[in-house]
Order: structure tokens, then C-alpha cells, then sequence
């Protein structure tokens, strides 16, 4: 489909009916404990649901509990292949590109930095972690796994959300339209594909043109997952640049909320960083992967690393020729990248299963006032930051 302004602008409108609805029900009935109940407890596919359940939240994880009936599991399998070949990567880009991105739009940086309450920064980064970690596992659909359950809960938090800026009356809904409305939900899908590939291509990474498709084939799959609409959200690579390139074109600038959770996700990532040393890299890899204007409105500290880290293309090219020429090498690397993957997510998790519960004070904390075949790149007219 084409996008327009006015398409766009209809999307503003519309959230997420089921889950909405669902929460609304039990928010109204005051059964914020046993959405609390539902959020911590339910954690695995086929587990049995917590005792005193209301109909309305079973009747929602029923509905939610398998995935869309057009799904291509060679896709997706194709998919899984492509992130543990570049779990390390993926996880660099979307931890200094794709979260900086959400943060150069100001009134996502506005409903996130109001959520600082749920240890933000480190709180969403180890969800997101966690979330496409259980996404790539062999049998994130199958009995047992937990992804299912993470892409349900995730569904529910955004509508409690929703529901509670509303109750409060502290989003500008003439202005802004819904929170975390159809648009941003879909630029949400973006963030985690399109600018992760962009992130990609910018490092040297190789990829396949088949590889960068089934990794978007992915994401799409988990966006209908999540409430976005299957009418409306790009069906392709070349639909979800179109979006980008106008969701982001539409919205994106400087906020002192986005600069604020930028300088709290550098000093995270600072910490987990081993020693003092390298901490300046964190900055530079930032800037580099967004770009001058965008590290600027974000205010994204420049340092004596900003020209060093441009050299970081060659050295990931040099690993790919390994990576290339050698099983070994390939099975190395690939296993070194987990083990960094994991690294980071345990330091980041400290050691638990994030569990997406509301606090019941939650409504009091929100104050938003207003292998190698041709070589995949971005068209010469990018959706990625400036």
C-alpha cells in the first residue's frame, strides 16, 4: 500500500481493540492484582493459567496464543539462521541504533522517559533483549517456550498504558492522537528491522538479500503478534522503507526526554562495559550508527573515539572473511557471539525473567503533558537517521 499523511495520520487514531478492552474490564472492576497475577505467572506456552483468572483475560490469552495462520515457517527458520550468524550485531544495533531512534522521536521519548518508574533505561533494554532472544529460539511456538506469553504480556502493557494516560488525562490526545497508537506501533516494527539492517549494513556486516528478507518476514510476524494492524503495517522491504523513511521524516527532532534517556542508556551500557577505558566507545558507537544530526539533538557526547570507531566496518569485514573461509572459524564466531549476546542480557536481566508487571501505583507515575549471495544494502534513499 502507499502511505500518505493522511494515512498516517488516520493510524494516530486507532490502538489495539482486544487489548484494550481487555484491560479496560479488568481495570474497571479493580482486578489490577490479577492483571499483576497474569503478567508475573504466566511465563510458559501450555502451563496451566493462575487459579481465579477472569474469563476476560482467559479469553484473551486464547485468543493471542497462536500466531497468524499465514505464517511461512521456512521464513522464519531462515530468519533464526540469520540472527544467530549475527546475534552480536543484532544485539549492538539495537542497543546504540534502534533504541537511540525511539528516543529522536519526541513524543515516544516523552511516554518513555514517563515510565521511568520501571527501572528505565535497563528494565525495557533487558525486555527487548530477552523478547528477541525468545523469538530466535527452535521452538518459540511450540509447548513450553516463552515467547508467546512475552508477545502477549507486551500486548497488555502497551494497553494498560493506553488506559491509564487516558484515565489521567495527562496525553494530549488532540495533538499527539493515541498512545502508542497504530503508527507508532508499526514505527516500533521499523525501529527493530529496518533501522536494525541499516545498523547492519553501516558496521560492514554481509548479508544476503534473502537473509535481510526473512529477518523483516520475522518481525512482521511478531508485529501482528503485538496488535498491529495486518491491513495496514508493509507487507515487504520496500513498504517498510516507505513507512520509515515518512514516520520518521513526520516525527522525529530533539526533546530534552530524548536526550535524557539517551545519556541514561550510555551510562548503562557504560557499566557493562568491563573497566573505564572503553567507556567513551559507547558514545561514539551511538553517533556513528545515527548519525551527526541525530546524536546532536540527542546530545550524545563526541569523543576521542568518534573517528577510531569508523574503523569498525573493516573489522567486522575481516571476521565475516573468516567467518566465510572457515567452518571453524564460522562455528568460533558464531558460538563467541552467543556468549556475548548472553553476557550482555544476563548483566542487563541480572539474572531474572523480566515479567512486564504494573505496579498498582502505576497511574500516579505517568506525567505526559503534550551464506553469501548477492549482498544486501539499503536503497540509496534511506529511512535511517541522519
Amino acid at each position: 500500500m502507499t502511505y500518505t499523511e493522511k494515512s498516517m495520520d488516520a493510524l494516530r487514531l486507532v490502538g489495539d481493540e482486544l487489548a484494550d478492552a481487555t484491560v479496560k474490564t479488568m481495570f474497571e472492576n479493580g482486578e489490577i492484582g490479577k492483571f499483576n497475577t497474569l503478567m508475573r505467572q504466566v511465563s510458559a506456552v501450555g502451563q496451566d493459567l493462575p487459579e481465579g483468572l477472569p474469563e476476560v483475560a482467559r479469553e484473551y490469552l486464547h485468543a493471542t496464543s497462536t500466531p497468524p495462520d499465514w505464517v511461512d515457517w521456512g521464513e522464519m527458520e531462515k530468519a533464526r539462521l540469520f540472527f544467530i550468524d549475527n546475534n552480536v550485531h543484532i544485539s549492538t544495533a539495537l542497543s546504540f541504533a534502534s533504541m537511540p531512534a525511539c528516543y529522536a522521536i519526541p513524543h515516544v521519548a516523552k511516554l518513555l522517559s514517563a515510565t521511568h518508574s520501571l527501572d528505565y533505561p535497563s528494565r525495557r533494554m533487558a525486555e527487548t533483549g530477552q523478547f528477541t532472544v525468545f523469538l530466535m529460539q527452535p521452538d518459540a511456538f511450540e509447548a513450553g517456550s516463552r515467547f508467546i506469553p512475552a508477545a502477549q504480556k507486551v500486548r497488555l502493557l502497551h494497553a494498560s498504558i493506553r488506559h491509564h494516560l487516558r484515565q489521567e488525562d495527562r496525553w494530549n490526545m488532540a495533538e499527539l492522537g493515541v498512545p502508542i497508537c497504530q503508527e507508532d506501533m508499526i514505527g516500533g516494527q521499523m525501529m527493530f528491522s529496518i533501522q536494525v539492517l541499516d545498523a547492519l549494513h553501516r558496521l560492514g556486516i554481509h548479508m544476503s538479500t534473502d537473509g535481510a528478507e526473512a529477518y523483516y518476514y520475522a518481525w512482521r510476524v511478531v508485529a501482528a503478534m503485538l496488535g498491529v494492524s495486518t491491513d495496514h503495517a508493509p507487507v515487504d522491504l520496500d513498504s517498510a522503507r516507505e513507512f520509515s523513511d515518512l514516520y520518521m521524516t513526520r516525527h522525529m527532532g530533539p526533546s530534552p526526554e530524548g536526550a535524557r534517556l539517551t545519556a541514561q542508556l550510555i551510562e548503562l551500557y557504560e557499566e557493562v562495559v568491563p573497566g573505564t577505558l572503553l567507556d567513551p566507545l559507547v558514545a561514539a558507537l551511538v553517533r556513528y550508527l545515527i548519525g551527526d544530526t541525530c546524536a546532536d539533538w540527542l546530545q550524545v557526547p563526541r569523543t576521542a573515539w568518534d573517528s577510531a570507531v569508523k574503523v569498525a566496518p573493516a573489522v567486522l569485514g575481516l571476521l565475516d572473511t573468516i567467518e566465510d573461509r572457515s567452518p571453524l572459524g564460522a562455528w568460533a564466531l558464531d558460538r563467541l557471539g552467543g556468549l556475548t549476546t548472553r553476557f550482555e542480557l544476563s548483566s542487563l536481566t541480572r539474572g531474572r525473567v523480566m515479567q512486564y508487571a504494573i505496579p498498582e501505583h502505576l497511574k500516579n507515575q505517568y506525567d505526559v503533558s503534550s551464506s553469501r549471495a548477492a549482498r544486501w544494502s539499503p536503497p540509496p534513499m534511506t529511512g535511517s537517521l541522519p
